[in-house]
């Protein structure tokens, strides 16, 4: 892929996200992860454990990033579709595959925990995928294409990562450098940050007002900067005008 910019898109699965009863913690993870690969994050959607939602949205994602990474949706209960959601998505038939079987009998043998119909669901994977190492709790995750199929609980998840990081192919590394002003309104500084994005198109800036109480009820106020960009030397640049803006 060269160094072209490398997106990619996080599809957050379940009616638990949606509810607010369960608070996402993966979207951020994994763009921490995807960053020094030189992968950025595009996009990110959360849906209903609804199974046309999820195929669409798979397929749309698919199409438009370079990789897709869904989280949710593949432990043993009844609404636990996402696996054959995905299968959907691609047109795969899905059953319990011998090779996702034997990491589950291994793994539930040691442990004594008796391997039920419920739990090796957690074995049908759509034919041809290539499977994700779960090394927190052995229930694999899957690859299909450009999309990632991991587990919705963080720690989970983030141990699935080490074994999709080999697979990806990314870009130039995005770097990030940030400037904290003090005693200033995001207004104060528009018109000059206006024309330093216009002369580095190359480089998003943001800014982010920033408030903190002070002992006795006071508040400070102010402005982050941040820029971010794929050149070092420009983004030095960038780094100079924003910190003369403190003047």
């Amino acid at each position: 892929m060269g160094e072209r910019p490398v997106k990619a898109a996080i599809l957050v699965i379940g009616d638990e996200i949606l509810s607010g009863r369960t608070q996402d913690v993966n979207i951020g993870q994994i763009a921490q992860f995807l960053a020094p690969l030189g992968i950025t994050l595009g996009e990110a959607r959360v849906v209903s454990d609804d199974r046309e939602a999820i195929v669409e949205a798979v397929r749309a994602l698919s199409a438009r990033w370079d990789y897709v990474f869904t989280t949710g949706g593949i432990g043993p209960t009844h609404d636990d579709i996402t696996a054959d959601a995905v299968a959907a998505a691609f047109n795969r038939p899905i059953d319990v595959r011998e090779d996702a079987r034997a990491i589950l009998v291994e793994r539930y043998g040691v442990s004594g925990v008796e391997l039920t119909p419920a739990r090796l669901r957690m074995a049908r994977i759509p034919d041809d995928a290539s499977l994700i190492a779960n090394p927190v709790t052995g229930a694999p995750g899957f690859q299909i294409e450009n999309v990632f199929v991991l587990a919705g609980v963080p720690k989970i998840c983030r141990g699935m990562l080490e074994d999709v990081a080999h697979r990806l192919e990314g870009g130039a590394v995005t770097h990030t450098v940030s400037v904290r002003i003090e005693n200033v309104r995001e207004g104060d500084l528009a018109e000059r940050l206006g024309q330093i994005a216009q002369d580095h198109p190359d480089c998003s800036i943001g800014s982010y007002p920033w408030f903190e109480e002070l002992p006795g009820g006071g508040l400070k106020r102010g402005v982050e900067l941040v820029a971010r960009g794929t050149d070092e030397a420009e983004l030095e640049e960038v780094d100079a005008l924003l910190r003369a803006l403190r003047r």
